[in-house]
């Protein structure tokens, strides 16, 4: 517990008057506080996504050694990187702290360019040279996320060819079978993985070669149905807004679910899946149960209106 207040204290987040290693209101009030600035679900409740991130918080660039490894580095330092090297024209693929290939690809392409070692490693020198250079670039845009627009523009064709990823974590079997049916008949290739665990789920799915990723979830409660896409560390996915916003559109056309929020989040299955990704987080089991296949239809139109029109017609010059 004092560690979690030391860590909440590091990043801003005052645990004061809560005595020392004690979980009161005002830690409570600050753990939901980072969840929020870090776009987790508000809960309160240190989790272990909660704590990863905290740890993750801790970093800044230049506090350690940053290079391609198994498991991948994550955390703010690694964002960091990210974010200068895209500014400077070095594409990273999307802004989300976790050091792949595309982040280590675009360290040594910038190494290169600075006639540094083009060791893939950053370090010292290399973090000098990207503040040297920065400093002249300074309202450069993302190169990632305009790439990431120009890539879904450019591959829009429909339906039929597509590989479309149906994850699901056990609650809703019958839906994602009901939507694979759907989209098969569209022409699409569908891959369904299942599992509880969002990463896993994601690693499933990055595996499989698809396209785009729709996930789908039971919400507990009586909370209104939440369509989620990536969004963290100052970068959103810009296919991944557009289908979680058609699929609020097809969703809100059903008899019972006229209240649906879309939100951009950091969830692992989100931020861990290397295509668009959707999470569909659908409230009142009974309801689904009695409306599988119109919830399925209504995902299949979203994934279709998707499919010729990945983003905004307007949003890429």
């Amino acid at each position: 517990m004092l560690d979690l207040q030391q860590r909440l204290a590091q990043v801003g987040l005052e645990t004061a008057p809560d005595t020392p290693a004690s979980y009161g209101n005002a830690t409570r009030a600050s753990v939901e506080a980072f969840q929020h600035g870090r776009r987790l679900p508000v809960t309160g409740i240190c989790d272990q996504q909660t704590w990863d991130a905290l740890v993750e918080a801790s970093y800044e660039l230049g506090d350690r050694l940053l290079y391609f490894r198994h498991p991948m580095t994550r955390g703010d330092d690694v964002a960091e990187l990210q974010r200068c090297l895209s500014a400077l024209g070095f594409d990273t693929g999307r802004i989300d702290g976790i050091f792949g290939t595309l982040t280590a690809a675009a360290l040594a392409d910038f190494q290169t360019n600075m006639a540094l070692p083009s060791d893939g490693i950053c370090g010292t020198r290399t973090i000098q040279e990207l503040r040297r250079v920065q400093a002249r670039h300074a309202n450069s845009h993302l190169v990632a996320y305009v790439r990431d627009k120009v890539r879904l523009r450019d591959s829009s064709h429909g339906l039929a060819g597509s590989r479309i990823a149906v994850a699901e974590d056990g609650s809703l079997g019958a839906l994602a079978a009901a939507l694979r049916r759907d989209l098969t008949e569209a022409g699409a290739a569908v891959i369904e993985v299942m599992h509880p665990d969002g990463s896993v789920q994601a690693r499933s799915v990055n595996a499989s070669g698809a396209t785009v990723c729709l996930g789908i979830t039971l919400l507990g409660g009586g909370s209104d149905p939440v369509v989620s896409y990536y969004a963290g560390h100052s970068y959103e996915s810009p296919g991944g807004r557009r289908l979680a916003e058609l699929t609020r559109t097809h969703l809100m056309l059903l008899e019972g679910y006229h209240r649906i929020s879309v939100e951009g989040m950091s969830l692992p299955f989100l931020r861990e899946t290397s295509m668009p990704a959707m999470l569909c987080r659908l409230s009142s089991p009974a309801f689904v149960v009695n409306n599988t296949g119109d919830i399925a239809a209504a995902l299949a139109r979203a994934l279709g209106d998707w499919s010729v029109s990945p983003v905004e017609a307007s949003t890429v010059q």
